[in-house]
């Protein structure tokens, strides 16, 4: 793609104010995003920048008055967010300079993936990269025709600054619109022509050649894949593992140890933070996200099932014990503890008054700098622990001098972060225990990063899936419970009476309408429950978001599925995402979904519409395949053995099989379960059960293998010889 007019501005930009006299308020300036719900918005709410959240009054405020729009697009727990807000979006020079010559929309990334993908997609193109803060200048249309991430307020290092780039926009849009109008709609077709799909039938071995691509990227001195920024990407791991190559495993196996290692693992409070910015995974950047949570635990559990080994069953539990703890929706909610606003009448009572869904990250920052929240100075710790410090400050690298540089200048620390060198042993373990919570006690009287209170569709689903995923494999009451009480959040808040979701809620207040992730998603987490409780509404919820993707979705000519429905907002493209970044595309957890129902119904139609979701990534995974990690794990279930399991007799009575069934590790197997109370709507579902019976009056396991059909058993004994 050309670059001639994308080249003629360079960075971005704010817009309109309004000023609020002193003494009718405690700020000096409000602006729009007051009356908003989003974390991250109201932040910014108070800036001397009067911001527009994206609706219609933005775009004809834009044509009205003949400006540009300058978009910015972040999340609440984005340091380098913070950064542009401090230095530009709260300077009331750099202010007025953006309010004259654009109009301004602020957008959480987070509510508005489908807004996010379009124009992160865009600054990829023009600039060969991308991340947040997203900064991107288009016409009242929404075409876009500059596109940046972060810009300082002054010119700094060869980049351009706020108050240089801001006049040169200006003047570009009045003395060579037309070029920039041609530029704008060139951007515009070459983002469409990357919205389509693939067609052809994939190619035979694409697993065999992603596995290959990720052990060369392994790093086999600390860990992860590639040098550094390191993220988990825990989908390529759960890959690895399916695969069952020793390689593969031992890579996987070091990796999780490396990260448990590391200052990107909360060793005081538990939780892993985003990345980190180094190969040793010592210094992270410190938010911390619940999707990171969700998808490390399922990784840790599903290590823990293959080998049997305490560590990653104790790093789960580490990881469910803070999104417990720290991410978890309270049963009772009022203003402060939803992060609610002035003027909540009262506290209510959430779904069976135990808590439900679960918020969205926690910040890097407090009192204004990133990290401080969990780093520690070796005369505090020391103050704190006691006598314990010498082995303390040895398990964890504490030294006088600190133990890691700044990021940003390179500079030693005086400050520590908490990280091993070796793993503890089980008695070492249970020494730093103590300590750590004295250390965990004296921690939560600082001063906390912001919490995001946010509670979005997908991430719980995701959620949902990794504490039923680990109730399963660690047969604990405790998490299953966390995950049916979620799924009872989302059905009761985020539900409207048509069934639909809603993508966000937040203070009793949802928004936007449920996007492809969150059907996909929530299917995933309910296909993850159906299995360790064999309730067969989790089932039933599964099969009806499907049908709900299927009919306002699924992309009938190019295959697939669209970010949006049918009949949402309409952008400038109707987005479609298929890579696996941190977080696996909607495509490819539905190309899985689609799979798993079409194996547990034995219903043809959802195997055809998994093969033409499949196909709709060719042209794009044969590129790369490691960058499509759980597409590839779609493609192991398909291609892999297939184990379909139906288990016909009353939960006590066949409670022996049930445990033993689950107990064995086989991706590839899906499990149902037949009493007296389901038959005949399993039947419906499920039509090839209807003539499943038990044998002589005694729980009975039907196991089809491979599409072939095996005798039927009646006795545990018999079961783990044959399975």
């Amino acid at each position: 793609m050309k670059r001639t007019v994308i080249n003629l501005v360079f960075a971005g930009a704010l817009c309109a104010f309004a000023e609020i006299p002193k003494e009718n308020n405690m700020h000096a300036f409000t602006n729009r995003l007051a009356a908003e719900k989003s974390p991250y918005l109201l932040q910014h709410a108070h800036n001397p920048v009067d911001w527009y959240p994206w609706g219609e009054a933005a775009f004809e405020t834009a044509k009205r008055e003949d400006k540009p729009i300058f978009l910015s697009i972040g999340y609440a727990t984005c340091h380098w967010c913070h950064v542009m807000a401090h230095e530009s979006f709260e300077n009331e020079e750099i202010a007025a300079l953006m309010n004259e010559a654009f109009v301004c929309i602020k957008v959480d990334r987070e509510e508005r993936p489908d807004i996010d993908h379009i124009y992160m997609t865009v600054c990829q193109m023009m600039t060969g990269q991308g991340g947040w803060p997203l900064t991107i200048i288009m016409t009242p249309e929404k075409e876009p025709f500059h596109a940046a991430t972060y810009i300082p307020p002054e010119e700094r290092f060869g980049r351009i600054g706020m108050k240089e780039f801001i006049p040169r926009v200006s003047n570009a849009w009045k003395n060579q619109r037309s070029k920039i109008m041609e530029s704008s709609e060139q951007i515009t077709q070459v983002l469409a022509q990357q919205q389509g799909g693939g067609g052809a039938v994939l190619e035979a071995g694409l697993p065999d050649a992603g596995y290959r691509e990720l052990l060369e990227q392994y790093d086999k001195m600390h860990g992860g894949f590639g040098q550094q920024p390191k993220f988990p990407t825990p989908h390529r791991l759960v890959f690895l593992l399916r695969q069952g190559e020793a390689e593969g495993v031992a890579a996987v196996e070091h990796t999780l140890e490396e990260m448990r290692k590391g200052g990107i693992f909360d060793q005081v409070g538990f939780g892993f933070h985003r990345y980190s910015t180094d190969r040793k995974w010592l210094l992270p950047h410190f938010e911390k996200m619940l999707y990171d949570q969700a998808l490390l635990a399922m990784a840790y559990t599903e290590a823990y099932e293959l080998t049997g080994k305490p560590l990653y069953k104790q790093v789960t539990e580490e990881i469910l014990e803070y999104v417990m703890r720290d991410m978890t929706v309270p049963a009772v909610v009022g203003p402060l503890e939803a992060g609610g606003t002035e003027g909540v009448p009262q506290a209510s009572c959430l779904p069976s008054c135990e808590g439900g869904g679960f918020y969205s990250a926690e910040d890097a920052d407090s009192e204004g700098e990133e990290g401080l929240f969990y780093i520690w100075s070796a005369e505090e710790m020391k103050s704190i622990v006691g006598d314990d410090y010498p082995f303390v400050s040895n398990a964890w690298n504490i030294k006088k001098e600190g133990n890691f540089r700044d990021e940003a200048s390179g500079r030693p620390s005086p400050h520590n972060i908490p990280h091993l060198s070796a793993l503890l042993t089980p008695e070492h373990a249970e020494r730093i225990s103590g300590p750590r919570e004295t250390l965990f006690a004296v921690r939560e009287k600082r001063v906390h990063p912001l919490k995001d209170t946010k509670v979005l569709a997908d991430w719980n689903g995701l959620m949902i899936a990794a504490f039923a995923k680990a109730g399963r494999a660690f047969d604990e009451q405790t998490y299953i419970r966390a995950a049916e009480r979620a799924v009872e959040f989302a059905a009761s808040e985020m539900q409207g009476e048509d069934g639909r979701l809603w993508h966000r809620w937040r203070d009793g207040h949802t928004a936007v309408p449920g996007q492809l992730e969150d059907y996909a998603f929530m299917i995933f987490g309910l296909l993850e429950l159906y299995e360790s409780t064999l309730d067969f509404q989790y089932l039933e919820t599964a099969l009806r978001y499907e049908a709900i993707l299927d009919e306002g979705f699924r992309d009938e000519a190019g295959g697939g599925y669209f970010m949006t429905a049918d009949d949402a907002e309409e952008l400038i493209v109707r987005p479609k995402e298929f890579y696996d970044g941190a977080v696996p595309s909607g495509n490819s957890v539905h190309f899985y979904n689609l799979l798993k129902l079409a194996r547990l119904t034995g219903k043809p139609e959802l195997e055809k519409k998994a093969a033409e979701t499949g196909r709709a990534f060719s042209g794009v995974i044969e590129r790369s395949p490691s960058n499509f990690a759980l597409a590839l794990t779609a493609l192991q279930f398909a291609e892999g053995e297939t184990v379909e399991i139906v288990v016909v007799g009353e939960r006590d009575e066949a409670a022996g099989m049930l445990d033993y069934l689950n107990s064995v590790y086989k991706p590839g197997k899906v499990i149902l379960h037949k009493d007296s109370g389901n038959a005949e709507k399993l039947a419906e579902i499920a039509p090839f059960t209807k003539d499943q019976q038990m044998v002589d009056g005694k729980p009975t396991v039907y196991i089809c293998r491979n599409f072939a059909c095996e005798k039927p058993i009646s006795s545990l004994e018999e079961l783990k010889s044959r399975f």
